[in-house]
């Protein structure tokens, strides 16, 4: 018999953890300068791969269109009030209602009961 469910949740901490790695990146990448600042490019590299690797990870134990869409959603939502935070991007209500809505999706999708498609694929 197998264990499932903390390798389960440990799949959702790695997938929560290479969408905040996504933000990452993707401010990384905005602040390379089309990948001629050192230290930019490098973070930007190290992080976009971690990222992609974690996402790789989760998906032996998450759907792949659902942990892609928490990837996704996360990440952006991340990006987004990162860069209102430090004033890079206009925050405004409707704004923020809509990035609310898209982590409420991602979390919605983490809130799903687990189905078949979740076992995993060895």
């Amino acid at each position: 018999m197998t264990n499932k469910a903390p390798a389960t949740t440990v799949a959702w901490l790695i997938l929560l953890a290479s969408a905040v790695l996504e933000a990452v990146w993707a401010t990384a990448l905005g602040l390379s300068d089309g990948f001629t600042r050192p230290l930019p490019t490098l973070v930007f590299a190290l992080t976009a791969t971690l990222s992609v690797v974690g996402l790789g990870l989760a998906v032996k134990r998450i759907p792949l269109g659902t942990a892609y869409a928490v990837w996704v959603g996360i990440g952006a939502a991340l990006t987004v009030g990162w860069a209102m935070v430090t004033g890079v991007e206009p925050a405004s209500p409707l704004k923020l209602l809509f990035i609310a809505g898209i982590v409420g999706c991602a979390a919605g999708l983490k809130l799903l009961p687990a189905s078949p498609a979740e076992s995993p694929r060895i």
